[in-house]
């Protein structure tokens, strides 16, 4: 039997917790039995976190003959204890198969496990894992990544698609798309989590000698605006202007053009029952085709994916 292990520090946040736990112990084989043993693993017999405290039953040495750990999110994002660096790397030298649940990919970077690989975080927390560790390379928009031996995933709902990757990887898909239905969860999800970040509208320097023209371009962004529109509307050569526009908001002016038009098509997926290619005219796209092609590179899915996953049910029976 399979044992999994799930090492619970100070402050672990429930949801990423529970996840492995309950994934690996609703996974059945064909004839009902049970392939994974599940248990939870801590520095000390009690663990706060936020409401309550946890009684665990294992301290750090039920590490030593886990077949997988799991390192859960915790609210604090700090270097772990020495004791638990040091059964994490001992873990590595002996071939344990090691996974990290949101955060929980900074006590692994602490570590040194993550060092020279892909690794990935909450979408939050991918700038600071990168600024931290700079031997990471820091995946901001996908679910999960796979290295082999160490495995990373984002926020704490793509703990389940990792889990379920585990799953298919140990027992092949038949056992794992059981256990998705047990959990009332797709087998596989489509698009990363670029699809769960809020684009906000691209930043208006206030005060800036560009703000009326920004504010200009968020008004008309259905129509055709070229670099020397802009450029014109601002008084300036092409040159001149591309250089202070990237001085003032640290890209390019048709990067933020297209960065607007983008959060405008996610706001009307969102709030309109307009089909795609009416939505792609709305944003300034200019077909329907190059829409999708920019919509999935920014975002991370198709703007029907989009639409079915954050549409409001006022817009739906609009």
């Amino acid at each position: 039997m399979h044992t999994v292990a799930i090492l619970v520090l100070d402050n672990v946040v429930p949801f990423d917790m529970a996840t492995p736990f309950q994934m690996f112990g609703w996974t059945r084989l064909p004839d009902g039995r049970r392939p994974y043993r599940v248990r939870l693993c801590a520095e000390s017999p009690e663990v706060p976190t936020e409401g309550f405290a946890l009684r665990i039953d294992r301290g750090l040495d039920g590490l030593a003959d886990a077949d997988t750990i799991i390192v859960p999110g915790c609210d604090d994002t700090g270097p772990p204890s020495e004791e638990v660096v040091a059964a994490l790397r001992r873990a590595a030298r002996s071939g344990t198969r090691i996974a990290s649940v949101c955060v929980g990919a900074f006590v692994l970077a602490e570590a040194g496990l993550l060092d020279g690989l892909r690794a990935t975080t909450h979408w939050m927390a991918t700038g600071e894992l990168a600024q931290r560790f700079p031997d990471v390379q820091v995946e901001p928009d996908v679910l999960y990544v796979d290295n082999g031996q160490i495995l990373t995933s984002a926020g704490a709902a793509a703990g389940l698609d990792m889990c379920l990757h585990m799953i298919r990887r140990d027992l092949g898909s038949a056992v794992a798309a059981h256990t998705a239905r047990m959990s009332v969860v797709p087998l596989e999800r489509e698009g990363g989590q670029a699809q769960f970040i809020v684009h906000e509208h691209p930043p208006v320097p206030r005060g800036s000698a560009l703000e009326p023209l920004l504010e200009w371009i968020e008004d008309n962004l259905a129509g055709e605006i070229t670099l020397g529109a802009m450029a014109e509307r601002s008084g300036m050569s092409e040159r001149t202007f591309s250089r202070r526009f990237r001085e003032q908001t640290g890209t390019t002016p048709l990067q933020w053009l297209l960065r607007a038009r983008v959060r405008r098509a996610q706001y009307l997926l969102e709030n309109s029952d307009h089909p795609v290619e009416r939505i792609a005219r709305q944003a300034g796209f200019g077909s329907p085709t190059a829409f999708r092609e920019r919509f999935r590179r920014v975002v991370g899915t198709t703007p029907h994916a989009y639409r079915s996953a954050f549409q409001g049910r006022a817009a739906v029976g609009a």
